[in-house]
């Protein structure tokens, strides 16, 4: 792929709406809403997004969409004595955000494989799709590969689930850096939760 190639595909990501037809997006929508929460898909529908994050066409590497809900956090009524605007069901964010949530789902449907990273490509009005991109670390293209190999180690395992990915950094706060980011480093638990 030409950079040529590659910087139009980022420009007309970054404002789908006005760059890609309506009627495209609404029938593919109505598409992924129908397939299984878990799509294996033959290769990346933004490949621009997937090779920036570290996705290349191999042996070993797979990509799956899925698709998680929208909003914030969901929360049951409490039943006990409370004024209605303190019971603290609505206007609630999670800690996590939905793309990490998505690639811990993935992660759990897929044990034998390492996710590496994920995407966006697209939302309706509930939910958010993401594409996950997984690797085997077993496979032997990947332990020979100079490049992807690490996945194999035995530190990297689970590493959507301790917020290694890409996604999970931003959330952890790691990609602040300078004054105010002192106490994100190792990590938020061994500062005490100090640094958010």
């Amino acid at each position: 792929m030409s950079k040529g190639t590659s910087h139009h595909l980022r420009e007309t990501w970054k404002r789908p709406k006005d760059n890609l037809p309506s009627d495209y997006r609404r029938e593919r929508m109505t598409q992924w809403r129908q397939e299984p929460v878990f799509q294996r898909i033959p290769k990346p529908t933004r490949i621009d997004a997937a090779r920036r994050v570290g996705y290349r066409a191999k042996q070993g590497i797979t990509v799956v969409r899925t698709r998680i809900r929208r909003g914030g956090l969901r929360k049951s009524k409490i039943n006990a004595k409370r004024k209605p605007s303190k019971m603290g069901m609505r206007k609630i964010t999670m800690a996590k955000s939905t793309q990490r949530l998505a690639e811990e789902r993935v992660g759990k449907k897929y044990p034998n494989m390492e996710v590496l990273n994920s995407y966006w490509v697209g939302q309706d009005g509930k939910q958010k799709f993401f594409e996950v991109i997984l690797v085997d670390p077993n496979h032997p293209v990947i332990k020979a590969d100079k490049q992807l190999s690490w996945v194999g180690n035995s530190r990297h395992r689970g590493r959507a689930h301790r917020g290694k990915t890409s996604a999970g950094k931003r959330g952890r706060g790691l990609y602040n850096k300078g004054k105010g980011a002192e106490k994100l480093r190792p990590s938020l638990k061994a500062n005490l939760n100090r640094g958010k």
